[in-house]
């Protein structure tokens, strides 16, 4: 008797035993699972305490790179451009975000409650340490440059939100596509090949070293500014627009909305005695491309490559409007 009743104790006493070990890895395991720590081009090491839900980013560059990695209901808000044709080639995506912020400062940016906020090394750093103070996860990533920067910029930003595997997928279609874009260009005979210079509302951008020179690289095209020894960060000056008399001029067509007088800008440039000279404007090869490809500073940079090619070669690199890439099934 005494054995028996021995018995249903250590049988009782395994039970528990098993029930709380049972209970203590499955606690344990989802900590591990829905926490994990990123870090940033600073340094910094950032605890995200689960997959971001309402995400937060302070350019329309990482705006796009977020809407190919997650859906747009991740997004709390995106830039108010994004969905503006004239420079953006995820409208329809960036319609789907209700909320369009400007340049809000911490105070506006705390009100939204963000569960990641990532700010570009371009951009205003002040307001990192208030964001952090405030219990707020802010990932800072390169301002993309050039092609790699952007590449390093998907893959930390994939980690950030929780979706390395989108990421490499993302990775994979952008280099599909400049493959295919190159080969093409491969095929044009160095006679051919044309120069072009970007007419910017931003004067000292367009140069050597910008994400638009090394589109033009890619696409075959020789970029007039950086030709003459202009560099990114130098503004343009007639002197040099005229030294580099190139083929075609790429025109603006940002208007801010409708509200900048971008017919003006043409006009002015067009009606320059000083410009008569130009190639360009003897031939009549004023273009006007879309500047959500050509500006794009993320995935989609690969369809300003194409853009480039296409208004400089023609059809055979024929882009339709709103293409965009992204990891995310539709």
């Amino acid at each position: 008797m005494v054995q028996k009743i021995l018995w249903k104790y250590i049988v009782v006493f395994l039970l528990i035993v098993v029930c709380l070990a049972g209970c203590k890895p499955e606690s344990s395991n989802s900590a591990v699972q829905t926490g994990y720590m990123v870090t940033d081009i600073q340094g910094t090491k950032v605890n995200i305490p689960a997959k971001p839900q309402r995400i937060l980013t302070m350019s329309i560059g990482t705006d796009e790179i977020l809407l190919g990695l997650v859906e747009p209901e991740r997004m709390v808000a995106v830039n108010n451009l994004l969905d503006d044709p004239t420079t953006s080639s995820m409208v329809e995506l960036g319609k789907r975000v209700s909320k369009k912020i400007d340049y809000p400062t911490a105070e506006e940016i705390a009100s939204l409650q963000p569960d990641l906020v990532v700010i570009p090394d371009w951009g205003d750093l002040s307001r990192v340490d208030v964001l952090r103070d405030l219990g707020i996860p802010v990932v800072v990533c390169k301002g993309p440059r050039n092609l790699s920067d952007i590449k390093e910029t998907i893959t930390l930003l994939s980690q950030a939100v929780g979706e390395p595997e989108r990421g490499q997928k993302l990775l994979e279609k952008m280099d599909a596509k400049l493959t295919e874009i190159t080969a093409k260009v491969a095929k044009i005979p160095n006679d051919k090949r044309k120069s072009v210079v970007l007419i910017s509302l931003m004067k000292n951008y367009g140069g050597a070293g910008c994400t638009f020179d090394e589109a033009c690289q890619l696409a075959g095209v020789t970029n007039g500014l950086a030709a003459v020894g202009l560099k990114s960060g130098e503004v343009m000056t007639k002197e040099k627009l005229v030294e580099s008399n190139p083929d075609i001029l790429f025109l603006p067509s940002y208007n801010n909305h409708g509200s900048l007088d971008i017919e003006r800008v043409k006009n002015e440039l067009v009606n320059d005695p000083s410009l008569q000279s130009l190639r360009a404007i003897k031939n009549g090869q004023l273009v006007e491309p879309e500047e959500g490809y050509i500006y794009s500073c993320s995935q989609n940079f690969v369809f300003g490559v194409q853009e480039i090619a296409y208004r400089v070669y023609g059809d055979q690199f024929k882009l339709a409007s709103q293409q965009y890439l992204t990891a995310v099934e539709k």
